[in-house]
């Protein structure tokens, strides 16, 4: 891989997502759990021996780690930075005029009512969910950033939220991520991975079998609404919403 940030690194990282095979093995991975190069050949809907080609020069490009456990490797995004790059895409492509047609299907659904966006939550929840705490003054989001406010600290506590970094972790503790199916932003970073892994302990949703989509629980209901304020209207999907910065 050419040197990091310039044209040629640029371009070789978009020859490498541009097969729709890679492309489907990095969407299976974005939902933030490991998988085996069985499991992807199986998203990517191709042979095993095809598959370890690919995985071999995602690794190689840095944009999946590998992790050997017993007769199995699980193979896992590299870094928040590259979910980040990945639901970026998918915004763009989003936006194509006119868009290409495809009909639509029960899974573009429930993905776009809530799904996974490798460790935090995206989709009309993960949007109602960002909507709400700014709306409380509990969180504050800029163009590239965000933090807790003093009620949102409290609310965070009173919550059971755990959203520290870790030592040396190059990862920022909130920031906006512009939704592609909303095209709203939802929250990232530390606090927005905190947000989801408290949902999913508390029971309130589950993740969808071979899907990143997630579906809220009767208990989730009820916690959305009294944690959030959120009702079942703000969790519709809305089609055709226009893009709005984040800010």
């Amino acid at each position: 891989m050419s040197s990091s940030g310039s044209p040629v690194a640029l371009a070789e990282i978009g020859a490498l997502l541009g097969d729709p095979a890679r492309a489907n093995m990095l969407l299976a991975l974005i939902a933030g759990r490991p998988l085996t190069a069985g499991e992807l050949a199986w998203s990517a809907r191709v042979t095993a021996q095809t598959a370890s080609g690919h995985l071999a020069r995602l690794t190689e490009a840095g944009l999946l780690a590998v992790e050997r456990q017993g007769r199995h490797r699980y193979y896992r995004l590299a870094s928040p930075l590259v979910a980040q790059m990945l639901e970026g895409m998918q915004v763009v492509a989003s936006l194509q005029s006119p868009p290409r047609y495809r009909p639509a299907s029960r899974i573009d659904d429930a993905l776009k009512a809530g799904r996974t966006c490798y460790d935090h939550l995206a989709g009309r929840l993960g949007v109602a969910i960002a909507d709400a705490m700014v709306a409380r003054g509990q969180v504050v989001l800029t163009g590239d950033g965000g933090a807790a406010t003093p009620d949102g600290e409290a609310f965070l506590q009173h919550f059971q939220v755990e959203a520290s970094t870790r030592p040396g972790q190059k990862r920022c503790f909130c920031r906006p991520c512009l939704d592609w199916s909303e095209r709203r932003p939802h929250i990232a970073g530390a606090l927005g991975a905190g947000l989801a892994r408290r949902c999913f302990d508390l029971g309130w949703i589950q993740r969808v079998k071979d899907s990143r989509a997630v579906t809220i629980t009767q208990a989730g209901r009820k916690g959305l609404q009294e944690a959030f304020g959120i009702g079942p209207d703000d969790l519709v999907v809305r089609p055709d919403l226009p893009l709005r910065k984040a800010g």
